[in-house]
């Protein structure tokens, strides 16, 4: 996984999206973006320290404030994650929506969370690509050829 896939948007030097693109664009104005995440792929980064301004509702701020919480090399079920926001059992859809919703892929670990039974639920990345980001941080063995 390579940092040009990727699009990064913002306001006044924050970002306020990252997503995966057909046509990067916005590297020239996010450089230390640019170097954090290349540190991340390369294995050299486990944390990103960037200015942010994402735009969401209130529950979504929440429960994308509680994914920044998962640690590196960890997954957490979206039933986990409903707990630690404090939201009921029947809620998790909602919960999942948020999650779904995050603008600032990769910064904002939305791939950590994970399928009860272990799968890789949904990735606005695609799946492909959230097995690629578990496998980095070493959450999921490398598959073998």
């Amino acid at each position: 996984m390579k940092v040009d896939e990727l699009a990064l948007a913002g306001v006044g030097g924050a970002l306020t999206s990252v997503s995966f693109a057909a046509r990067p664009e916005g590297h020239d104005a996010f450089g230390e973006a640019v170097r954090q995440l290349e540190e991340y792929f390369a294995g050299e980064r486990r944390e990103f320290e960037l200015t942010l301004r994402p735009r969401g509702t209130e529950f979504q701020r929440r429960v994308w404030a509680a994914l920044d919480e998962i640690p590196y090399g960890t997954t957490m079920t979206y039933g986990e994650l409903a707990q630690t926001v404090g939201a009921p059992r029947d809620r998790i859809r909602a919960v999942a929506a948020a999650v779904g919703a995050n603008p600032l892929l990769i910064v904002r670990p939305c791939h950590r969370v994970i399928g009860a039974n272990g799968s890789l639920t949904g990735y606005a990345g695609g799946v492909e690509r959230k097995l690629r980001l578990l496998t980095i941080e070493g959450a999921l063995a490398p598959a073998l050829l």
